[in-house]
């Protein structure tokens, strides 16, 4: 396990997700704009963190927890995730996908 998940990963995964924790507390009743910037911020760090490790940092079972983490806390924020996705064309599990190249 250490090798498929090193240290360093699991470190600047955790920081990357304590860092997406605080800004989304005040998320709820925030903009559609601003509700998508904290979205990008998170995923073009995880973006960061998986190219660190030569773009093999996160598998396809990751890849989905990080998405369903990300969506998730949003919800447990009252950030309606179904309606701003629809408001932006976009399909209820596609939030990420603008920005994510894990």
């Amino acid at each position: 396990m250490a090798e498929l998940f090193p240290d360093e990963l699991l470190t600047a995964t955790d920081a990357v997700l304590d860092t997406f924790e605080g800004e989304i507390p005040r998320l709820g009743e925030a903009a559609d704009d601003q509700v998508l910037a904290v979205v990008e911020r998170v995923v073009l760090a995880l973006n960061a963190v998986n190219d660190a490790h030569d773009r093999r940092a996160y598998e396809t079972g990751e890849r989905e927890q990080l998405c369903d983490y990300i969506d998730q806390s949003l919800t447990e924020h009252g950030v309606d995730i179904a309606a701003l996705t629809a408001r932006h064309g976009l399909g209820r599990y596609e939030l990420t996908d603008e920005w994510r190249t894990w």
